[in-house]
């Protein structure tokens, strides 16, 4: 499935993407795995689009609501700091035998379908 980042409005595999996610209890986190429950937006994983993103509000606009000042941090911080959170999930992931700590589990829907 292909999705539009926020910020440069480029259409790319999902995959290729980073999504941020306004959970049902309106936390506002990056979602390492793509499977977090919520309202999502995408972002390519390019620190001109994460600095676009900040600029233009984008993600405040995607998500409906105002981003937190740490994921403000981290935005500016670019794709680096997504690959820290990403390499910590698959860990924690790996540790509790949870499916998302190997990406490759992940693909498609139900029953393993795309």
């Amino acid at each position: 499935p292909e999705r539009s980042c926020v910020a440069c409005r480029t259409p790319r595999p999902k995959r290729e993407l980073v999504r941020v996610v306004r959970t049902p209890l309106g936390q506002v986190v990056i979602d390492a795995t793509g499977r977090m429950p919520g309202r999502g937006a995408y972002l390519c994983r390019d620190a001109a689009c994460w600095d676009l993103a900040g600029r233009k509000r984008a993600l405040e606009r995607a998500l409906k609501t105002p981003i937190p000042t740490d994921l403000v941090e981290t935005l500016a911080a670019g794709p680096a700091a997504f690959a820290t959170i990403e390499a910590t999930t698959r860990v924690i992931g790996a540790q509790t035998g949870s499916p998302d700590a190997n990406p490759d589990l992940n693909e498609g829907g139900a029953h393993g379908q795309e």
